[in-house]
């Protein structure tokens, strides 16, 4: 080096600017170390930011990088903070984030913290080890009580903001890791974003690497990566849609009235005409307890039934349950859902399921039924609309089937219902 060479490295770093090669030097070592991450890793564009507090990413592959935090880490620590970080984009926190926040109305700055921490929990329970140290400072589910291998979602349903995170409000990974954009990030039109396209080229890349040598890959990594290549079905909103789009069309809560008569009344003396008025619709849900529905769908269809109430506008009064099997049980309100015992376990046969229903006080607007599908369906449309949420199974060849009787091969659901493949 010579000495003009030296007296400009020195100024430059008096001067608090970025060391790029030790930061690059980290990330060769997360390279080396996670090397199924190597295409991320070199995508991700570095934007020098003394507005972070360590490093963070935006949801277009930026990586914001404060030089004093570079300049008082070591090499091992920041090659575990790059992987930390790419991880967020890689498991797509960003838009998950997004989505969750619509959902369950997690709304303002504490929330959006709330979903960090959630999100980190997710990337470092098993980030780290096996040649990448734990950087100073990174949370753990542990912290708050939680433990280890939950998906963001499921974390962010068991914790609150409170003393015990305290500790952790500094945290901020950028709008990469909870959707929200900061006023430092660039933003779509910045320049050294990623594509759409791109992005999910580099999605794909990483998911390959990791399907290739599975057995360097730790466990939540290859479920994001047979995710990746199988995407699963937005199965919730799906189904949400279906019910919000089958209690809103025409005729479901419509009726006759004589509460306020039809402006038509004035050209029949002497006669008063009902006029039609709009009322909230009611929704049946038929859920099948049989032996074939395993006890995780039947507690993911109690949860199913609480969204139900919500896509009609949260009238839980409206709604009712009717557990069935081969027979079908009484309709419970949901307003008394605490108590709903669904008991079964034998044979399927939901058309006892459709004809309770159909029974039960005022005739719903809606019939909702969530089913593995191995089951008879009624011969003729209800007189109502039907949505059928269906649990997944595979299909298996005519001989192999057996419900009590001989050898059973149900019929898919009939044309007459709206179907969304649940899972």
């Amino acid at each position: 080096m010579t000495a003009v060479t030296a007296v400009t490295a020195a100024t430059t770093k008096a001067a608090g600017a970025l060391d790029l090669d030790k930061l690059f030097a980290a990330r060769l070592h997360a390279v080396r170390v996670r090397p199924y991450l190597a295409t991320a890793l070199f995508a991700l564009h570095v934007v020098e930011s003394r507005r972070v507090p360590t490093m963070a990413v935006d949801r277009h592959w930026r990586c914001y990088v404060s030089p004093g935090f570079v300049e008082r880490t070591s090499e091992e620590e920041l090659a575990a903070v790059w992987v930390h970080e790419v991880s967020h984009l890689l498991r797509d926190h960003h838009g998950r984030g997004d989505r969750v926040a619509r959902e369950r109305g997690l709304h303002g700055p504490g929330e959006r913290l709330r979903i960090n921490i959630a999100a980190d929990f997710e990337i470092n329970d098993d980030v780290f080890g096996d040649g990448l140290v734990r950087p100073e400072g990174a949370v753990q589910p542990a912290a708050v009580g939680l433990p280890e291998g939950q998906l963001m979602e499921d974390y962010l349903r068991r914790f609150g903001l409170g003393p015990h995170t305290q500790h952790m409000a500094w945290l901020d990974c950028g709008s990469g890791a909870d959707g929200l954009e900061r006023d430092w990030d660039l933003g779509e039109d910045g320049a050294h974003g990623l594509s759409e396209q791109e992005r999910d080229a580099v999605r794909f890349r990483v998911a390959q690497g990791i399907t290739g040598r599975p057995g360097n890959a730790p466990s939540g990594w290859k479920r994001w990566a047979q995710e990746a290549f199988h995407p699963p079905q937005p199965w919730r909103e799906l189904l949400g849609a279906a019910v919000r789009s089958a209690t809103s069309g025409s005729g479901a809560g419509d009726d006759y009235t004589y509460s306020r008569p039809s402006r038509r009344s004035a050209g029949v003396p002497g006669a008063v005409l009902p006029s039609l008025r709009r009322r909230p619709p009611r929704v049946c849900v038929v859920i099948d307890t049989s032996g074939s529905v395993s006890d995780g769908e039947l507690g993911s269809a109690l949860l199913e039934v609480a969204a139900i109430s919500r896509a009609v506008g949260g009238r839980r009064d409206l709604v009712t349950v009717v557990p069935c099997d081969a027979s079908a049980r009484i309709a419970h309100p949901l307003c008394q859902a605490e108590g709903i015992v669904l008991i079964g376990g034998g044979g399927t046969d939901l058309r006892t399921g459709f004809a309770t229903a159909l029974r039960s006080g005022a005739r719903p607007d809606v019939i909702v039924v969530l089913t593995d599908g191995q089951t008879p369906w009624p011969s003729t449309r209800p007189p109502c609309r039907t949505v059928v949420g269906l649990f997944p199974r595979e299909r298996r060849s005519a001989g192999s089937w057996d419900e009590d009787e001989g050898h059973y091969v149900p019929d898919g659901p009939p044309d007459w219902a709206r179907v969304v493949e649940i899972g």
